[in-house]
């Protein structure tokens, strides 16, 4: 039995693998057609597990045990919900049930799962797009589903938006995805996950490019990002229903010059609440982690308080779609003046205890809900003694969602998109651009955001690609040097530590049977009584960084960098250890490059000229390395573009039809070299970024 499992085993790598070099073989578009829809399926598949689960646990939680239902949207179902609590009592007693089901589970089994979790998705894409551990995702569902199914205040979208980021996580380690594609694949499962619970596939696509920078986007993630989103959008929509969260509110538009005032002081509210929405999140969280309890129990706390405060006020119980939706009809009408100023600061203070203490949810959604009434109390305090306000208070809520949340997430398209798609009214994106700009220059550089950064610039993976340009000449395959140890995985963890010491190492790749690589094995990881009668297979880390021999120096320095190692494994295409790069490898790698550079450089005279040349498909010098090119002496080929992006050519750079050579050679050698690349002028379109 224990040999017909393995060969079950081997067989599952052997399908890995050629699959992961399939993948990898690929073009940008086929590529990223083939990426982004299976992200999308798990975006939307998890999407669609979510919200079920969250519907079990509301209806369990909320209204069996605390006799109360809270209302729905239009496009989930509409229901009024309880006009009043059948057992008050019960109320805290549940929402402090779900805190403490929620903590136990986050802190157990995942903490990285606690609080709203998109940050950690963030952080992921910049530092370790490929580190992201499976099980956060199943610890996000299930204790997001108690917090929230049990009245906590929180939004669905931040569990949604780390299933499909996880999964797209786990996917670049199964399928050796190069640096910037991991990074662009985790980055998509953002967008796709939010996208998908939303039913917002077009703002969902430019959530995953936008929510990364505070002031830029991440232009790579924006068609890929789309693939993903309608993917997303189609499957979560074939199971819940394609139909805005809100309604078609096509009713309402902007009809009148002076509107534009109350629009700006709507974006000037919504600004205002944005960053006390910041400021309260982060300040009653560091409260929290300073109280002298257990982190599992601080979320039971927390639902405590959230419990008491919906007794007076249940519009901030739960997700507070269903009160969004009453208040942007006549039933606003029904709450008194005041309960409608207090609900937005009531919300922000449920949410920061919900979430900032531990519990596990999400804050875009509580944000827009937020700013819906900012919305709806702008309305009841203008429409008695303003002109021209509308008569329905649903185009101030529609705008202040988008403004509220758009400024303080620094995420203004995509916001603006999203709630556009969510209440099926495009008329008023005019007057929400005014709301959300007054906002975005209130709010300034304030993040609710913390791991986002300023601009691509700031971007680890982005500097270490363009700033030392010669290490993107550079494989690893040329500079690494081979394993001094290679552990095997039944190996027990005392005779892999005595090894490790003998030799001085810090840690060495752990493979299976068949010499295919599994993780890494820390030296510390194998210190202590505890790990007696344990293998090397259990104590190695399955998601720590391994680098294929492809992969370029500066994707490597990247990588011990972000993750402050001193190593990296490198594996083959059948992801065998066949060497280790270290931080004196690659200082080795930056000068052979620099050094071949100049060396080259060096024999480019002063009269030389810059020519384009295309490669056609019958050129004799497709599918031949560079080096292999007798090029005239003195000629240079700088740069190659392919696929539209700009590569540094090297000589182990395998020449393509369609590619672009851009040539530094003398003018009289200029027909000979057209003539030996077999090669055409290239017409580059304008503003494309070529030399």
């Amino acid at each position: 039995m224990e040999r017909a499992t393995r060969s079950v085993t081997v067989e599952d790598i052997g399908r890995r693998e050629r699959l992961a070099r399939w993948v990898n073989g690929l073009g940008y578009v086929r590529k990223w057609l083939v990426l982004g829809v299976i992200i999308g399926v798990v975006a939307g598949l998890g999407a669609v597990v979510f919200i079920n689960a969250l519907d079990w646990a509301t209806k369990l939680l909320l209204g069996v045990l605390g006799g109360y239902t809270p209302p729905s949207p239009l496009g989930e179902g509409a229901s009024l919900g309880s006009r009043h609590f059948s057992r008050p009592w019960a109320v805290p007693l549940v929402t402090t049930l779900g805190g403490l089901i929620s903590g136990i589970l986050v802190f157990r089994w995942a903490p990285e799962a606690a609080g709203h979790g998109t940050d950690s998705a963030i952080s992921a894409v910049h530092h370790n797009p490929s580190g992201i551990r499976a099980r956060v995702s199943v610890i996000k569902i299930i204790a997001s589903a108690f917090t929230i199914g049990s009245g906590g205040s929180g939004g669905r979208e931040g569990p949604t938006a780390q299933i499909s980021a996880g999964f797209a996580s786990v996917l670049a380690r199964l399928l050796n995805l190069s640096p910037p594609d991991a990074r662009t694949a985790v980055s998509i499962g953002i967008g796709s996950g939010i996208g998908s619970i939303f039913r917002t596939p077009l703002g969902g696509a430019i959530l995953g490019g936008e929510i990364l920078y505070r002031n830029d986007i991440e232009s790579d993630a924006l068609i890929p990002g789309l693939i993903a989103s309608i993917t997303g959008f189609t499957i979560f929509g074939a199971f819940e229903g394609y139909a805005p969260i809100f309604g078609y509110q096509s009713g309402f538009r902007f009809s009148h010059p002076l509107q534009l005032v109350y629009y700006a002081l709507i974006g000037v509210a919504a600004g205002l609440v944005g960053m006390l929405y910041n400021a309260s999140f982060y300040g009653l969280g560091e409260r929290f982690s300073k109280l002298p309890l257990p982190r599992a129990l601080r979320p039971a706390l927390a639902g405590l308080l959230v419990g008491l405060l919906g007794l007076a006020f249940p519009e901030v119980l739960g997700t507070g779609y269903g009160w969004v939706q009453q208040a942007m009809g006549p039933r606003l009408l029904e709450l008194s003046l005041w309960v409608v100023i207090l609900l937005p600061v009531m919300k922000i203070l449920a949410t920061s205890l919900s979430i900032g203490s531990g519990g596990s949810g999400g804050i875009f959604g509580p944000g827009m809900v937020i700013g819906g009434f900012v919305g709806a109390a702008m309305w009841r305090v203008l429409e008695p003694i303003a002109p021209q306000v509308p008569h329905s208070p649903a185009p101030f809520v529609i705008v202040a969602m988008m403004a509220c949340f758009g400024s303080i997430g620094h995420v203004p398209f995509a916001v603006m998109l999203m709630v556009a798609e969510m209440t099926g009214n495009l008329a008023l994106l005019a007057p929400a651009m005014i709301a959300v700009g007054v906002a975005s220059f209130l709010v300034g550089d304030r993040h609710i955001y913390r791991a986002q950064l300023h601009t691509r610039a700031d971007a680890p993976g982005h500097r270490f690609r363009f700033g030392l340009t010669p290490l993107s000449a550079v494989p690893v395959a040329n500079v690494m040097t081979a394993p001094r140890l290679v552990v095997r995985r039944e190996e027990s963890a005392e005779a892999a530590r005595e090894r490790l010491a003998e030799l001085g190492l810090q840690g060495a790749p752990v493979v299976d049977e068949r010499g295919v690589y599994v993780g890494t094995l820390r030296y510390d990881a194998v210190q202590g009584d505890d790990v007696k009668g344990m293998t090397a297979g259990e104590l190695a880390d399955r998601t720590a960084p391994v680098l294929t021999e492809d992969v370029t120096l500066d994707a490597a320095m990247q990588v011990l960098a972000l993750r402050e190692v001193t190593w990296l494994p490198v594996v083959d295409d059948h992801r065998r250890p066949t060497g280790v790069l270290t931080s004196l490898n690659l200082v080795a790698g930056y000068r052979q490059a620099l050094r071949s550079t100049l060396n080259r450089l060096s024999r480019v005279g002063e009269r030389a000229i810059t020519i384009e040349e295309r490669l056609r498909s019958d050129s004799p010098v497709v599918g031949r390395e560079l080096r292999r090119v007798s090029l005239p002496s003195g000629t240079l080929v700088l740069t190659v573009q392919r696929d539209r992006r700009l590569l540094f050519a090297h000589p182990g750079t395998v020449l393509r039809a369609g590619d672009v050579l851009s040539i530094l050679t003398r003018p009289e050698d200029a027909p000979s070299v057209t003539e030996l690349l077999g090669s055409e002028p290239a017409e580059t379109e304008e503003g494309d970024g070529m030399v």
